[in-house]
């Protein structure tokens, strides 16, 4: 994902308003315009940019436009639970360069914490998490009937992929990354097609998104085999808003974050051609994050009202293809585990880990040194199996005392 950056306009700013500019702003503000990243592709930036940019990538118009979406007139309560005691939390967080971490369990809230001077109130970018976000989208759509199949092709509703590689390709296709066409997805590459496309000039009165994807060449037939095709979500984002006839942000609004009970304001990211950037990029309270689990262990019902089809998380958290790690596989837009649990995933460190047999949930915001490389993701993972470790002790603890009674 790239950003826009127009550092000498934020400069001007600065030098024009002088401290008492800077003074007026919040701080997530501040902290950007005094790190503001002059290099265009945030895998460049350093450290201490994404810090203050993760938190207020929509603090500055200059730096990229947004949609809002607004909280939920009756906000999903959050009731505390025993807290979670998590041997090595510390040393964790410090690894991690975590922003935020949340664990629900059975409903209840067990763990909060915060790092790098972030706090439950402010915003953190999803990265590709709002991947999950925008396939949940799909299902809205289908229940409400702009949407009539999976089977639909793609071109069916973006006439302007006709006569492009995405000339048979299907709605279910491109949630499972199974179109065909060749994609580079490599985030430490300048030339891949994740650089290049989001700052590529679009087609004169064609979507950005959709301007670059048709001039993509196929790889392999459509269904055979998975890729991981960034670009594709934001084509499911372009066919979700020509279906319901709305911007994305505004059925994100109306179909999730009401009806889930989100407590805070969120972004969503824009590209040039003013469509909301689907495959990254929505900027949420970490807690809301939390709260998107929930409502995927509730099978996207809220007071006995489905808000997407009532077998729709079974077949978008199931494994529909193979990735090539072992008990690990990819759903709707969703990275699935052999044991049932399953993940929205995006780089630096950003995740929902939703785990139904246990009613768990585990949502983590951070600043990764890299996108995803290192030790961090594979501690990630450590750290969810030690979660369901501590659960499952304390179920056990809980049965031995009950036998003894």
């Amino acid at each position: 994902m790239r950003i826009r950056t127009l550092a000498l306009a934020a400069t001007a700013c600065l030098t024009l308003g002088g401290g008492l500019l800077v003074a007026s702003l919040d701080k997530e503000t501040r902290g950007l315009l005094l790190t503001l990243p002059t290099d265009r592709d945030v895998l460049m930036w350093s450290s201490d940019q994404r810090d203050a940019a993760f938190r207020a990538l929509d603090r500055l118009p200059v730096l990229a436009k947004a949609s809002r979406v607004s909280p939920s007139p009756t906000p999903r309560a959050l009731p505390p639970g025993a807290p979670l005691e998590i041997p090595g939390i510390d040393a964790f967080m410090a690894d991690q360069r975590s922003a935020g971490i949340v664990i629900i369990h059975d409903g209840k809230l067990r763990f909060e914490r915060y790092g790098l001077d972030f706090d439950a109130v402010g915003r953190w970018t999803s990265f590709s998490v709002a991947k999950s976000f925008t396939s949940t989208l799909v299902g809205a759509a289908i229940l409400d009937g702009f949407i009539k199949s999976l089977d639909d092709t793609v071109s069916h509703y973006i006439p302007d992929l006709r006569g492009s590689v995405y000339d048979g390709v299907t709605i279910r296709h491109l949630l499972t990354m199974s179109s065909g066409a060749r994609w580079n997805e490599d985030y430490e590459d300048p030339t891949a097609d994740v650089a290049r496309f989001n700052n590529a000039t679009p087609d004169e009165g064609v979507d950005a998104t959709v301007s670059y994807m048709r001039t993509l060449q196929r790889a392999h037939s459509a269904g055979t085999v998975w890729h991981y095709n960034t670009g594709e979500t934001n084509l499911v984002g372009v066919l979700v808003s020509a279906a319901v006839g709305k911007p994305l942000a505004q059925y994100l609004q109306e179909r999730i974050w009401h009806p889930a009970g989100m407590e805070s304001e969120a972004t969503w990211l824009l590209g040039k051609t003013g469509h909301e950037i689907a495959g990254c990029c929505i900027q949420a309270a970490t807690r809301d994050y939390a709260r998107m689990g929930l409502f995927v262990l509730d099978n996207g019902a809220v007071g006995g009202k489905q808000i997407v089809p009532a077998d729709w998380f079974a077949q978008a958290t199931t494994k529909q293809f193979e990735i090539g790690e072992p008990g690990r596989g990819y759903g709707f837009q969703w990275w699935t585990y052999d044991d049932g649990s399953v993940a929205a995933q995006g780089i630096f460190g950003q995740g929902i880990f939703i785990d139904r047999a246990r009613k768990l949930v585990i949502a983590t915001n951070a600043n990764w040194p890299r996108a995803s490389l290192g030790p961090q993701p594979a501690q990630r993972q450590a750290f969810y199996h030690q979660v369901q470790a501590l659960i499952d002790a304390e179920a056990a603890t809980t049965a031995s005392s009950g036998t003894q009674r």
